[in-house]
């Protein structure tokens, strides 16, 4: 698949593997210290569309087997309940568990007095570009303009700053198979008719541009209209309007 269309298809994102956060504890504490706080208000901003599946808990060796196996769930507890407070979803059937001290213990205490979380990274919507979003509520017949489609001076060709756009139209079309459209192109400035018929040669880019990313040729037209179809009347009064009257824009055909 071509770079091009690889960036500009509205696939779902997603880090399916699971993934971990530790939290540390106080000794002989189950209530979230600073520095947990901390770290869980900044992973949570890190990652925002997380599923939590596990939360496991686990004690140092000191003091009792009872006393840690309770210990260790008050801890899970703690965690589950701050992280339903901020609303992080949780998966169905998620597991919780204290393990107390029944677990391979580090010689550095401090780090057998943790928590770990298991999540997810769930799939992520991206958002519709605003093209897009006018091709879908258009009707046949009304008419779409390309912005920000740049030109070298007085030539049909594109400019690199152009190429956001066409992926989003690009995108459109693979999106929207039945879409048909005709490229319009019109210019600025002129008296006389188009004498170079640029506003064609400038339909004409975009359209093969389309073509070169393997849009069939029979859902794609083009077309120049000149400045027989100003926006403002010419000579304009000023450059907005001057930019203005020297657009693209897309025709829907069939949809």
């Amino acid at each position: 698949m071509k770079k091009e269309l690889a960036v500009c298809l509205m696939l779902f994102t997603a880090v399916l593997h699971a993934q971990q956060l530790t939290l540390y504890f106080d000794f002989d504490r189950y209530d979230l210290n600073p520095t947990a706080q901390t770290q869980l208000q900044t992973w949570l901003v890190e990652n925002p569309n997380i599923e939590v599946s596990k939360i496991y808990g686990f004690c140092d060796w000191k003091g009792s087997n009872h006393y840690n196996d309770t210990l260790s769930v008050k801890r899970v507890k703690t965690v589950l309940d701050y992280l339903k407070e901020k609303n992080i979803s949780v998966s169905h059937g998620y597991e919780i568990k204290g393990f107390g001290e029944d677990f391979p213990q580090s010689k550095v205490q401090s780090e057998n007095r943790k928590v770990i979380i298991n999540y997810i990274q769930k799939p992520t919507k991206p958002k519709i570009s605003e093209l897009s979003e006018q091709i879908i509520q258009a009707q046949v017949g009304d008419k779409i303009q390309l912005s920000r489609i740049y030109f070298a001076n007085m030539t049909a060709r594109i400019l690199p700053q152009s190429l956001p756009v066409l992926q989003d139209l690009l995108c459109a079309l693979e999106e929207h198979p039945s879409l048909k459209i005709e490229i319009q192109g019109h210019i600025c400035c002129q008296l006389v008719y188009d004498i170079n018929d640029l506003s064609t040669r400038r339909a004409q880019a975009v359209y093969n541009y389309l073509v070169r990313q393997k849009i069939s040729r029979k859902r794609l037209s083009y077309k120049g209209f000149g400045t027989s179809k100003p926006i403002y009347p010419i000579p304009e009064k000023n450059t907005q309007e001057e930019e203005a009257n020297r657009r693209v824009e897309i025709l829907i055909l069939e949809h």
